[in-house]
């Protein structure tokens, strides 16, 4: 690490011109629908059901898992 306090970057990264060119020319990611949510509506849509059946199968499993140790403890 340098003494002085400065950062240093990793080699590929840029410099001054190019962090400028891509803060000026690219813009923010807020301007664009959906950038930060990514995709379409039907693709959160999708993505919300798989995480919904997915907690609902460890929820099942969880269950089972359960259900078999109580009837180990009673035997």
């Amino acid at each position: 690490m340098s003494e002085d306090g400065a950062v240093g970057r990793a080699p590929g990264e840029g410099g001054r011109l190019l962090s400028w060119a891509f803060r000026h020319f690219a813009g923010p990611a807020e301007g664009v629908q959906g950038a930060v949510q990514g995709g379409s509506a039907e693709a959160r849509e999708a993505w919300k059901r798989d995480l919904a059946e997915r907690k609902r199968y460890t929820r099942e499993q969880r269950e089972l898992k359960r259900a078999a140790r109580e009837t180990d403890r009673r035997s």
